[in-house]
């Protein structure tokens, strides 16, 4: 059951999937509509949009003007570690990882998330967002997008154990082969710092991430949430023509991407340490 604070975080995500549809709709430098504006279309109170609103303003993707209003901020500019179609290996990390699901149901995807998907608007997806826990402790927020005609039977308990990728092989032949993934700092919310035990505003890691299946199908759209006090990502670069592959264990744990099939790749290979606090 999901408790009334974890549906307030849930209710915040969706008002931020609702704006970034909106920034992308829109040119830099555009104007959006104001807060009253928005809670109306909405049907949200001014505290949950104006959560939302800041946590764009943090990353860089709205711009507050005083007495003017809010506008879309200018493009951010986007370097690749490696280019080409063998550029990442999935990232470890230490600890004994869980997970504890806040939220699980059944949704349209909407424009923003079926664009990523490729699938209709209105196409069913299911919608999990999960409190990942390393060694107990909080350590991320995850809300997963997967389309729902691709994980028929799939139940809460199948998300808090094991490993998803593992799971749509095993259960439903699916074999994911890439992902495409981007890293950005951010700060952390009032409801996400509560959920993972941290200050409000606290550093943090915002992962997005789209993965295909070995067909070139997407089958999952995710962002999380990572604390930034415990996390530290190391990037390992080989500069030469081959880069050797290192068989990962499938009980290690990837920031921002579960363990899955593509550790057998060959790829620029990303560590992820868990720090301890301090």
């Amino acid at each position: 059951m999901v408790s009334e604070p974890s549906r307030s975080a849930v209710k915040r995500e969706r008002v931020r999937d609702y704006l970034m549809e909106l920034v992308e709709s829109c040119a830099p430098g555009d104007p959006i509509p104001s807060e009253r504006t928005l809670c109306e279309q909405l049907g949200v109170s001014r505290p949950t949009l104006r959560s939302a609103v800041d946590e764009l303003v943090t990353t860089g993707l709205l711009v507050r003007e005083h007495g003017r209003g809010m506008f879309v901020a200018r493009a951010k500019i986007t370097q690749e570690l490696a280019p080409g179609p063998d550029a990442y290996r999935l990232p470890q990390a230490s600890g004994s990882w869980a997970s504890k699901v806040l939220e699980f149901t059944t949704v349209q995807a909407g424009a923003r998330v079926g664009r990523r998907l490729h699938i209709s608007p209105a196409a069913e997806i299911t919608y999990i967002a999960r409190l990942r826990l390393v060694d107990d402790e909080p350590m991320a927020i995850e809300y997963l997008h997967v389309p729902a005609a691709l994980v028929p039977g799939l139940r809460p308990e199948d998300m808090e154990s094991g490993d998803f990728y593992d799971f749509l092989r095993e259960r439903h032949g699916v074999r994911v082969r890439e992902a495409v993934q981007s890293i950005e700092p951010t700060v952390t919310n009032e409801e996400e710092a509560r959920l993972i035990g941290v200050p409000v505003l606290s550093p943090a890691l915002l992962f997005e991430r789209l993965t295909k299946d070995s067909t070139g199908r997407p089958v999952e759209y995710v962002h999380s949430v990572y604390r930034g006090d415990r996390y530290r990502i190391v990037s390992r670069l080989a500069l030469g023509d081959t880069v050797p592959a290192t068989p990962l264990s499938a009980a290690q744990h990837h920031p921002g991407i579960p363990p899955g099939d593509l550790a057998s790749r060959r790829e620029v290979l990303t560590t992820g340490d868990v720090q301890p606090g301090s």
